[in-house]
């Protein structure tokens, strides 16, 4: 049984990063293991999350398990989780309680991985609490899920495989899509960053990015299979190169992606800390590279930032949003804030509004301050009452959603590019995608505009939303 260890997570050395090959195998043996079985998988959490839950689907299939979307019909099925909220650690035990009624009815596995299951007290509640669940593997040992399911199928007992190490990088690691239009690419894994609130570089490992020809030529494979979009993914991507040592940075990165013609190439999540020139620079020089960055500010108070190690003050953070959006033509910016954390004054909070008024996101992914155990936030005087915390979130979220209607209510009447990817789940006969400025638009179109940017006139605005119609 290998247990998470908070202490040797944070550990941070020199010693240079491993970039391994040959580490993925599936035995004759495990392959049998799926015959005739059905997965699911649910995924909280981030896009990184969910490019890992991908990963996760392909070694099922080499396993022979066939997926499946019905939580009842399954045979196996995993859960991979995000450590950030609480509330998504409650929504994780809800569900933990409603597939143990379920096994009570039919023989099925039951897997827990993610970011929860590299937390300690997480891993101690399960093996003492659900005892029942039975496998439990990390973030870093995704690569030898075959080996935890063998040993999980044969010993009949709870499997542990939780590695608390700072990280290597695996490049064989099989992919299955969810889109056949839109794909992940992570860039790089883990974060050095340590802000006071955030559990990831306790999770994830230290930062460590992929050599630069390794996401060049998966850009490429991508085009070949005709994907039209990708993201490059990482916990901090404008750090990108930092680890390599080659003089090899994010804007270098973004350049040479540019140039393989791929039609369209975003990226999340960007630290302010490491936005450069150099970067503003490629975005605003490639027509590829899509005007739209989400730009995290969490609070708005310089003090507030300062405790949570946010590396920069607001004024530094508003003389980059305004480099942008001059540098940019159109560019869109989303955030994400913070309410409520420990020492928040009204005059800290009305620094954070002061902040939205002056950038008038687009939108933003608002929450109140979650502590997480083991960080240093968590160990801070909480002097906000929940009550205060709740009426700050309504009065940010009442700002923020003015100025999103506000930004979409310019696109009517107006023709933008839509990536249509999919059937739009709340108009019928629709299709629904994104312009180049992350806007969500629905479209009554036929199914062969799937996969396809095309023009697309705005006949009417939401608050999150748009509709349209293709202009011939």
């Amino acid at each position: 049984m290998n247990t998470p260890d908070l202490k040797e997570a944070r550990r941070r050395t020199n010693n240079k990063v491993s970039i391994k090959e040959n580490e993925y195998k599936v035995t004759d043996k495990q392959r049998k293991i799926g015959l005739n079985k059905k997965y699911y998988i649910k995924t909280y959490g981030c896009q990184m999350n969910e490019h890992d839950s991908e990963n996760i689907s392909a070694i099922l299939n080499d396993m022979n398990f066939t997926k499946t979307e019905s939580l009842e019909d399954a045979d196996l099925i995993i859960l991979n989780t995000c450590a950030i909220r609480e509330n998504a650690h409650n929504k994780v035990f809800g569900l933990l309680g409603r597939i143990k009624h379920l096994r009570q009815t039919k023989n099925i596995m039951v897997g827990f991985g993610g970011c929860m299951a590299q937390e300690e007290v997480i891993v101690e509640e399960i093996t003492n609490k659900y005892k029942w669940i039975d496998f439990v593997f990390g973030t870093h040992n995704i690569v030898n899920l075959p080996n935890v399911i063998e040993k999980a199928y044969d010993n009949k007992k709870q499997e542990v495989e939780v590695f608390s190490c700072e990280g290597d990088v695996i490049e064989n690691i099989p992919v299955k899509r969810d889109s056949k239009y839109k794909a992940w690419v992570n860039i790089m894994y883990g974060c050095d960053k340590f802000c006071t609130y955030c559990i990831v570089p306790y999770t994830r490992g230290k930062q460590r990015s992929r050599l630069p020809e390794y996401i060049i030529n998966e850009v490429k494979d991508l085009i070949k299979d005709g994907y039209q979009e990708v993201t490059l993914l990482g916990q901090n991507v404008n750090a990108y190169g930092k680890d390599l040592g080659i003089n090899y940075t994010m804007a270098n990165l973004l350049e040479d992606v540019a140039k393989t013609g791929i039609n369209r190439i975003r990226f999340v999540t960007s630290h302010p800390w490491d936005f450069n020139d150099d970067m503003i620079d490629i975005i605003s020089k490639y027509d590829n590279i899509m005007p739209y960055i989400h730009l995290p500010i969490q609070s708005g108070s310089s003090k507030i930032l300062k405790l949570m190690g946010r590396r920069y003050t607001k004024e530094e953070y508003l003389n980059l949003f305004k480099k942008l959006k001059e540098k940019i033509p159109n560019v869109s910016i989303t955030t994400d804030i913070i309410v409520g954390f420990p020492g928040e004054t009204e005059e800290d909070f009305q620094d954070t509004l002061d902040v939205v008024d002056a950038c008038k996101y687009d939108s933003a992914f608002t929450f109140i301050f979650s502590p997480r155990v083991g960080t240093p936030a968590s160990k801070m005087e909480d002097n906000v009452s929940l009550e205060e915390k709740e009426s700050r979130l309504q009065r940010l979220n009442q700002l923020i959603n003015k100025y999103s209607k506000e930004n979409n209510d310019k696109y009517l009447n107006k023709v933008v590019p839509v990536l249509l990817e999919d059937y739009s789940s709340k108009k019928k006969d629709c299709l629904k995608g994104y312009t180049d400025t992350m806007k969500l638009v629905n479209v009554k179109a036929d199914d062969i505009y799937l996969g396809k940017i095309v023009n697309v006139k705005i006949t009417s605005v939401k608050t999150w939303s748009m509709d349209g119609e293709i202009v011939k």
